[in-house]
């Protein structure tokens, strides 16, 4: 029998056009050589142009699908995405805290890329309350960082990034798909500093799921046992060859090619 891959905990509302969401994390952690299991925290119905309405789960159910899965196996990494509310994301802070040493990667995803809201304030306040002390890396767009710092829609990046990790976390990612200019440029930050900065050529089109590919895949990374600054340019590559095979199967938004590899 051969030994077991690197295992991925994933919490995140489904997506039934496999874009985005669940299945998104699913796809991308596998294509990585990881072991994908996951936590469904709300239920979506979207599609490649944008989301029609959630549906949270309760957060007992958060907590009972979570205990059972972490009492069995050894996860290496935690991924969480859209978690439904502020009770769930409270429920997954206690369920982290359980586990100190797991590295957390946290996509705080507040909307669609339609712009259909999928954080109301009081999520937006247990994430920086309970969920950022426990985050090893955060990766918001430009908007999200603003939004989650509680800064003007025009704030400073380095500013916002900064503000993000006094809260707690260690790493903060800021992707610059939402800003002007021909490339897109992300930049990843602590508490004191910019560490890098990679900037991307800005394909054609808009993409579904590719903050989820980005964050999985750096999740899927990390459990692999690259260091954050190692991860966080291999998960970029990754995710822009994704991008740039991507797919359009709907009437909306392409969808990445988590296997471009094997095409």
């Amino acid at each position: 029998m051969s030994s077991s891959p690197p295992l991925v905990l994933a919490f995140a509302a489904s997506d039934p056009s496999g874009g985005a969401g669940l299945q998104a994390d699913l796809l991308t952690i596998a294509s990585l050589g990881c072991h994908p299991l996951s936590v469904l925290t709300a239920v979506t119905a979207q599609d490649t142009r944008g989301v029609n309405g959630l549906l949270a789960l309760e957060p007992d159910w958060i907590t009972r699908q979570a205990r059972v899965v972490l009492e069995d196996m050894p996860v290496a990494a935690f991924k969480l995405g859209v978690l439904g509310s502020a009770r769930n994301a409270a429920a997954v802070a206690a369920i982290l805290e359980q586990h100190p040493r797991v590295p957390v990667v946290l996509d705080p995803v507040l909307a669609s890329g339609r712009g259909d809201p999928l954080a109301d304030r009081e999520t937006v306040q247990v994430m920086r309350s309970a969920l950022l002390p426990r985050t090893t890396v955060l990766t918001p767009n430009s908007l999200e960082a603003r939004q989650l710092a509680l800064a003007a829609p025009d704030a400073g990046l380095p500013g916002c990034a900064r503000s993000l990790a006094a809260l707690g976390c260690k790493y903060v990612l800021v992707t610059g798909t939402h800003e002007s200019g021909a490339q897109v440029t992300n930049t990843l930050y602590d508490k004191d500093s910019r560490l890098r900065e990679d900037a991307w050529p800005r394909l054609a089109g808009e993409y579904h799921g590719s903050g989820c590919t980005l964050a999985s895949a750096l999740a899927a990374l990390l459990a692999r046992g690259l260091v954050v600054e190692q991860a966080v340019r291999e998960a970029q590559e990754y995710t822009w060859q994704t991008l740039s095979a991507g797919f359009s199967p709907g009437h909306g938004q392409s969808i990445p090619d988590r296997f471009f590899a094997s095409r």
